[in-house]
């Protein structure tokens, strides 16, 4: 490989931007950007489970779809449109009990996604959510097929897999024993239940609400209540009047309007540069203190290249009164808000939408305001602005230019807080329904193909562990893997590789597979190889029937992958991963002569790597887990395999095997 990637002490300094190989050298950011990827994916999913479980209210049709799973392993969740069948699945799959599986949504049609009948597909005890709820009939049709495949490697797998039926979609005869339907659960209970979550004493929330009594006059699905449990919060913590919960209703009620016209007459009579900087730094930073609305402002002009003011500071309009005459003010906390609940949203919209000339600008705007120093532009505050941001890029279609400005952010980082607002869009992007897709598949080339100049290489790996691993592992998997491949130096993709394939044994064969049999670049994978075998978790089978070293195929993969290492890397390079795995073979009771054998197998009987193999056993000796006498033996014990495989006659028991020829004793 050619194309390799670095991060740079001094970020701000130059970067290599050609072809060859660049050597990783540590260093430090500030801000919310951190060095490598934190929490495992396998425990953000469940973090992120474990939070729908708590906002969850069980529908009618809940406590048979649990006994359908647990006896059957599978079950196809049915319900109208807006019940929460897709919460209801993953909860489902949340609760059973969590041993080797993993989590992961099935994405039937996507072109990285293997078929559901293929065999390597369902690892143990994995947990599977196949969400079909948007399919339509003739998608609905085609997945239908595989499905008595898909649940019969669920079963032998001891998997479970919940499948969300589209609406109106038939079931076959056969199938109809797994279905559970399930009903809207109680519109009240779920709105209580989010706004205990959003710590609002039952006290205040147990009082009347006209407002919201008309809100459930309609049929509500669940987002809809959630939504409307949101703008309560929001309201409440906005402290306009009338400031209790009746009050907190009507607003949240009035919030679904969607005042644009308010806004498009607030603009017209305000067309002073000042008072429009004002009014869309206050959306863009809705909540912000007024420190910070202040000088972002400031900056809004500054970046449009607005005429500076003439008029004394003591003559100014101050600020409380400039943000009346934007319909806004600051509360008793100094944070400003709009006078309307959902109004920051709108006037958002108004000034994307009908100023197209000024988003490049108010998106170069957005980036020097995250940049500013004030002690009240806090990370969560940031984020919120990228949100913002970005929000209106998915809106209108925009997922290029999203993507583009997020690589800006990451290959020029001026300043260590644009890495992370990077992160912030493509997670966007990627947990965007509509274009989440075009995102992952972006990402893939970028990690595969493109140069990886400045930050973008630790900004590709945060977002494959913590945002795209969580729910499709496998799609993570592969693009680490090319990371991986571009490393030289220090190796945090790789290590975020190991830790990924280390949640789920069906991960690991798979990445064996790309290594070995499947491999584009031999040299590079054979480096990742050693890691990614492990010869510990190879042999162990945590809950499973079997080790993944009894499977004749990742056998093959084993003695392929060793044999690539013997032939293409220096001993030097694979002695401590040979030194492990004979230590491993030591301890391995029945397994060591399967373990010798596959790296004897792997040297093609080339006599310089079998002594090399050799020299490798005898230094290993003196700190096998069982002592030296333990290490000799297993030495002895692969020199009667190397002796086999040379053609030689097996030596007398009682004494020490000669070493195999070529080989200094």
């Amino acid at each position: 490989m050619n194309d390799t990637f670095t991060r740079f002490e001094n970020p701000v300094g130059s970067v290599h931007a050609g072809h060859g190989d660049i050597h990783y050298h540590s260093y430090t950011t500030g801000g919310f950007a951190q060095q490598k990827a934190g929490r495992s994916p396998r425990r953000i999913a469940d973090d992120q489970l474990r939070r729908l479980r708590q906002r969850f209210v069980a529908p009618k049709g809940m406590g048979e779809a649990r006994r359908l799973l647990a006896e059957h392993s599978t079950v196809f969740l049915d319900g109208p449109q807006g019940s929460g069948r897709t919460a209801a699945a993953r909860v489902l799959l949340y609760e059973l009990p969590q041993g080797d599986g993993i989590f992961r949504e099935l994405l039937p049609g996507d072109h990285e996604e293997v078929a559901l009948t293929d065999a390597g597909l369902v690892g143990a005890g994995d947990r599977l959510l196949l969400d079909l709820a948007e399919a339509d009939l003739a998608g609905w049709r085609t997945i239908r097929r595989d499905l008595s495949a898909l649940r019969k490697a669920v079963q032998e797998q001891h998997a479970h897999l919940v499948v969300v039926m589209p609406k109106d979609g038939p079931l076959e005869s056969d199938l109809q024993l797994y279905r559970a339907e399930i009903s809207q659960p109680p519109a009240q209970e779920v709105f209580r239940r989010h706004l205990r979550l959003h710590h609002i004493p039952h006290e205040e929330y147990l009082q009347s609400a006209p407002a919201f009594a008309e809100f459930l006059d309609a049929q509500r699905s669940m987002e809809e209540i959630a939504d409307f449990a949101d703008r309560v919060r929001r309201a409440r913590t906005a402290h306009r009047p009338p400031d209790d919960f009746a009050g907190w209703c009507e607003q949240a009620r009035d919030a679904r309007k969607t005042w644009r016209q308010d806004v498009a007459r607030l603009v017209a009579d305000r067309r002073e540069a000042s008072q429009r900087a004002l009014l869309f730094t206050t959306a863009m930073l809705h909540g912000a203190h007024a420190d910070v609305i202040h000088h972002a402002a400031a900056l809004l002009l500054r970046t449009l290249k607005a005429p500076r003011d003439t008029v004394h500071l003591l003559e100014c309009k101050d600020l409380a009164e400039r943000l009346t005459e934007i319909s806004a003010s600051a509360g008793p906390d100094g944070h400003v808000r709009f006078d309307k609940l959902g109004f920051d949203a709108a006037v958002r919209v108004h000034f994307w939408d009908h100023m197209p000339d000024l988003r490049a600008r108010l998106s170069s705007w957005a980036d020097r305001t995250a940049e500013l120093v004030d002690r009240h532009l806090t990370a969560d505050l940031r984020r919120d602005l990228v949100r913002r941001l970005a929000d209106q890029y998915l809106r209108t279609g925009k997922w290029r230019e999203l993507a583009a400005l997020a690589d800006e952010w990451s290959t020029n980082p001026a300043n260590p807080i644009r890495p992370a607002a990077a992160i912030h869009a493509l997670s966007c992007g990627l947990e965007s329904k509509q274009y989440g897709g075009n995102f992952r598949e972006l990402i893939l080339t970028w990690c595969r193909d493109k140069q990886l100049a400045g930050d973008l290489a630790g900004v590709l790996l945060r977002v494959c562990t913590e945002v795209i691993a969580p729910t499709h592992p496998d799609q993570a998997m592969v693009r680490l893997h090319h990371l991986a491949r571009r490393e030289r130096g220090a190796t945090p993709a790789l290590d975020a590789l190991c830790d990924l394939v280390a949640t789920s044994s069906r991960l690991r064969r798979r990445m064996l597979d790309r290594l070995t049999r499947h491999s584009s670049a031999p040299t590079p994978d054979a480096r990742l190889f050693l890691r990614i075998c492990d010869p510990v978790p190879l042999t162990d089978p945590g809950s499973s029937p079997r080790a993944l070293m009894d499977e004749n195929y990742v056998q093959g993969c084993v003695t392929t992958g060793w044999r690539k290492v013997f032939f293409q890397l220096p001993q030097a390079h694979w002695h401590p991963y040979a030194k492990r795995w004979l230590h491993t073979a030591s301890d391995a009771g029945n397994r060591r002569d399967l373990l010798l054998d596959l790296l004897v197998d792997a040297t093609d009987r080339d006599g310089v790597h079998l002594a090399a193999l050799y020299s490798v056993a005898r230094a290993a000796e003196s700190t096998a887990s069982g002592g030296s006498a333990c290490g000799a033996a297993t030495t002895d014990r692969l020199l009667q395999k190397i002796s086999a495989a040379q053609g030689l006659r097996p030596t007398a028991a009682s004494s020490r095997p000669a070493p195999p020829r070529g080989t200094t004793p």
